[in-house]
């Protein structure tokens, strides 16, 4: 019988309808009562650890999370995380580098309706994510939603209302959970013992263009921020029409060391600047960091984690272009 620490951190499965609208209400141990049918695989434990609308969720928040795992690790088979769903996606990837190589499972999971409802997912998704977490050859940071399991760095949230709530971006699921039955599509490389971070350093911005954007705005992210993620058009590239400034902007800014990195607001296929004169003329001139087929949610943690650790330029490319957990697959690095 596998042991399993469920930590509840808040979100629609634990929520009731209140006079504003939803709101965290139900307790960790209060989960359990729907899903009795887990006790033939798993004995589970239950933690609160926080109660939050997971739109308040914060890389304050992940480094609790992070910590909670790690002092539990050696008490416990697996874990199951639940978490609301709008920001689960961030915190998935930023587990992901906090934590990795884990020998063990570290489930994330949701629900898109309370678990108090009649008709719900939130049940069979705590339900799948416990079966997942007791299996031998399940390991490291995964979601399981709605039937499907997904690499931490690779999830996104990609609808807001229905049940199929998130997506496996440039990469595959891992498997996929269907009648109490787990179906790999493949079979993780499990590591001999977790790599454990402490810290992030949130000084990480994302700036989204859009068609008319003044030069200053972007000016002011570089003063608030030590990494920019610019969050362009198509491929990428930074727009250089004489009536744009953003080449100054950043020249004036990479001088004083700060990290550029250009992502697509695209959600498929990824980055690659090297296409158009837009995207190749500022890579060369500038030393961009690119994404290529990364998530935003993973580029984002990936930087806090790498800025925790080291802020010098060479070091930043090194780790940023060294794949964590399936999150970079793009072959000319």
């Amino acid at each position: 019988m596998k042991r399993i620490l469920l930590i509840a951190t808040g979100g629609t499965i634990v929520s009731r309808a209140g006079k504003n609208g939803l709101a965290p209400q139900i307790r960790a141990e209060e989960l359990l009562r729907y899903v009795p049918d887990t006790v033939r695989f798993c004995e589970v434990t239950a933690l609160q650890l926080m109660n939050l609308d997971s739109t308040n969720m914060c890389p304050r928040d992940w480094e609790t999370i992070a910590q909670a795992v790690r002092e539990n690790y050696d008490r416990y088979d697996g874990f199951v995380i639940c978490h609301g769903t709008d920001t689960l996606a961030f915190t998935a990837a930023a587990l992901s580098y906090m934590i990795q190589q884990s020998p063990k499972p570290i489930v994330l999971t949701g629900s898109q309706k309370p678990i108090d409802l009649e008709i719900t997912d939130a049940k069979t998704n705590l339900s799948d994510s416990l079966l997942y977490a007791s299996d031998d050859r399940s390991s490291g940071v995964v979601i399981v939603f709605d039937g499907k399991v997904i690499a931490g760095t690779r999830a996104k949230k990609t609808r807001t209302k229905s049940y199929n709530a998130f997506s496996s971006i440039n990469y595959p699921c891992l498997a996929v959970i269907r009648e109490g039955n787990i179906l790999r599509y493949q079979e993780e490389t499990k590591g001999n013992k977790p790599l454990f971070y402490e810290k992030l350093d949130s000084r990480v911005g994302v700036f989204k263009l859009i068609p008319g954007m003044p030069s200053d705005i972007l000016d002011y992210y570089f003063r608030l921020f030590d990494a920019v993620v610019i969050e362009s058009f198509g491929t990428g590239g930074i727009p250089d029409a004489p009536y744009y400034h953003f080449a100054d902007v950043i020249e004036r800014w990479q001088g004083a060391g700060k990290i550029l990195v250009m992502c697509t607001q695209v959600t498929n296929e990824g980055s690659d600047m090297g296409v158009y004169e837009v995207g190749k003329s500022v890579k060369n001139r500038f030393g961009f960091l690119e994404t290529y087929d990364m998530t935003l949610e993973a580029a984002v943690t990936k930087l806090m984690w790498i800025l925790s650790l080291t802020h010098e330029c060479r070091e930043v490319r090194r780790l940023f272009y060294t794949p964590v957990d399936h999150d970079l697959l793009y072959p000319a690095l």
